[in-house]
């Protein structure tokens, strides 16, 4: 067997394995449901061929800003809106702080508190700031924008309502035949979805935001967290993404 027949059979059987098996287990069916497939190349892949990245944006204090650079942040948004030939998704997200990471730091330390009273002192801080979290519902905010790039997808009358969209996700069942058309276009795809993301990350800059691409293994944290609100406090993904797809982790 040739070499490049090899390298074909070896990516086949590597997409193979992206594609998800709707017999295996109840929980696998559900994940028919998710519109996207595959994460990879920093860029989620979405089952209907489309392709989207993600910004997070390090927020400004826009009440602290005078009343000249209020003006300049809002004029400078209104042109870079301008710039745009596709649509953005804003995301805020809101989440609870989760402070048990610095509780058990600070529980480690007590307990190596060679004075009682430290450790006593110790232990009553790590108790009070858990009363005051509880108390005070704290909660921290993220934000981020969304880049698609739709060239690959195919639409029809009607298809751009959000309930036709939603119920075209659920009638999605992802195939290796997919999955392999996905892939033989994704090189130039990315080409042109990194052209979209640097517009926007050097309109956000010109405004005074700092925007970053979240990388391949942020991206599936990301979606695991948002599918596993409670399942991901607790259960946390290896730092070295050593899982078998990013589809799995859902």
């Amino acid at each position: 067997m040739s070499e490049e027949k090899k390298q074909k059979k070896a990516k086949k059987k590597f997409l193979k394995s992206t594609v998800r098996n709707r017999k295996q287990s109840e929980k696998t069916n559900t994940q028919r449901y998710i519109p996207f497939s595959e994460i990879k190349n920093d860029t989620v892949l979405l089952k209907n061929g489309g392709l989207r990245a993600v910004l997070q944006i390090e927020p400004l204090n826009f009440n602290l800003k005078s009343e000249t650079e209020q003006q300049g942040i809002i004029t400078g948004y209104e042109s870079f809106v301008n710039t745009l030939f596709f649509p953005l998704q804003i995301i805020i997200r809101s989440t609870k702080v989760n402070i048990e990471p610095y509780l058990d730091h600070i529980q480690e330390k007590a307990k190596g508190q060679k004075n009682e009273l430290l450790k006593d002192q110790t232990l009553a801080y790590a108790t009070f700031i858990e009363r005051i979290v509880e108390i005070a519902d704290i909660m921290q905010k993220q934000f981020y924008i969304v880049v698609p790039l739709d060239d690959g997808v195919k639409k029809t009358a009607g298809q751009n309502t959000p309930l036709t969209q939603f119920f075209s996700w659920m009638n999605v069942d992802d195939t290796l035949s997919k999955a392999l058309q996905r892939n033989q276009k994704l090189s130039g795809q990315l080409g042109r979805l990194k052209e979209r993301v640097d517009l926007v990350e050097t309109g956000l800059r010109n405004i005074g935001l700092i925007p970053r691409r979240l990388q391949t293994l942020e991206l599936i944290q990301l979606y695991y967290k948002m599918y596993n609100q409670h399942q991901s406090q607790s259960q946390k993904l290896p730092q070295d993404g050593n899982f078998n797809t990013a589809i799995d982790v859902l």
